[in-house]
């Protein structure tokens, strides 16, 4: 992209091991090489929660400063305590505002005020939403403006880092990634209550009540990794996108909150190489089903049999087909295409 008008302002990103902050400075890494200069500070990850929301508000006030007039900024949300300073100087500066949307506060039911969000929402140009969903969903709620869909969340590799092999054979070990305490996820909790437990089901992430499982578990915990260990850590058959309390549906706030967003999770499966399984109710399970890359269930009661259906030929096919989407992933091509629609509804 030869646009000279392309900006975004890199902020301290606080580090922690359940991988949190590693979509947003991956999507501003995908923006450099992109053509979009970086006005602020570099990209940090202080743990410090107080030191990195001193050297954020100081890069972002360096970065609004430098803002040239008239030109385009590319912001992530949420940004919190920053939002409105951030894009308040811009739209003053005559700026065209992109917003990547990475979480909806209100369809994860952390917020109740949904005209409240679409204020902030409706202060963009365009934005950059997760998939055609959630883009409706915007539109039922009072949003005004331009939208593009994402697909999926890029991944990107760490400095000499290589993708993982891919598994070369079915098999019955399930990966789950992700927070695994009893508000995101207490289904796993009850995944031994199910009438076939033919499978083993690997977990990886903070959270782990170990006094919660008997002695007798399909649970494997294997550990907590930060985001560039993870990848290579995961050693399975399928990637398990799931959410909620319960085994048969995904249910609660989170649970709800699946029918829209793309899970990174599921990112994060397909770089590791591993055909994912999703809630044939997510939004991700038709691309899921498109791209025959996994399969979807409605209830975790299939699992076993539908893991046991599947044919060395046709786990095959879904591994091949699984390598071609990472190819896509590691390189950054969703945000790529995307940030290029966005600016093609601009009329840049």
């Amino acid at each position: 992209m030869q646009n000279t008008k392309l900006f975004y302002i890199s902020r301290n990103y606080k580090f922690s091991k359940n991988a949190a902050s590693k979509p947003k400075m991956d999507c501003e890494n995908v923006l450099s090489e992109i053509g979009f200069k970086n006005l602020g500070f570099q990209q940090s990850n202080h743990a410090s929660s107080a030191l990195g929301a001193i050297i954020s508000f100081l890069g972002i006030t360096k970065g609004l400063i430098r803002l040239p007039f008239s030109s385009i900024l590319c912001m992530q949300y949420p940004l919190s305590k920053f939002f409105n300073y951030k894009i308040g100087i811009a739209k003053l500066k005559g700026c065209k505002v992109v917003l990547i949307v990475h979480d909806v506060k209100t369809l994860m039911g952390k917020n109740k005020d949904v005209k409240k969000e679409m204020r902030r929402f409706n202060k963009a140009d365009v934005l950059i939403l997760h998939n055609q969903v959630m883009m409706q969903w915007f539109v039922e709620n009072g949003y005004k403006g331009k939208m593009v869909p994402l697909y999926l969340f890029d991944y990107l590799l760490g400095s000499g880092q290589n993708l993982p092999e891919s598994p070369q054979n079915t098999g019955k070990n399930v990966v789950f990634a992700g927070g695994l305490g009893m508000e995101k996820s207490a289904f796993l909790y009850k995944v031994d209550e199910l009438e076939e437990t033919d499978f083993m089901l690997r977990l990886y992430g903070n959270g782990y009540q170990k006094e919660k499982v008997g002695t007798s578990t399909v649970l494997d915990y294997q550990g907590v990794f930060a985001p560039d260990e993870v990848l290579d850590k995961l050693k399975g058959n399928f990637g398990l996108v799931w959410n909620g309390n319960a085994i048969h549906e995904c249910d609660g706030a989170f649970g709800k909150y699946i029918q829209y967003n793309n899970p990174h999770k599921t990112s994060l499966y397909l770089m590791a190489g591993l055909p994912v399984i999703v809630w044939d109710k997510a939004a991700v399970a038709k691309l899921v089903e498109q791209e025959h890359i996994g399969f979807t269930i409605s209830s975790l009661d299939e699992l076993s049999k539908k893991i046991n259906g599947i044919t060395p030929e046709s786990y095959s096919k879904m591994v091949c087909n699984v390598k071609a989407i990472r190819d896509k992933i590691t390189n950054g091509h969703f945000l790529k295409m995307a940030v290029g629609n966005a600016l093609e509804e601009l009329g840049e």
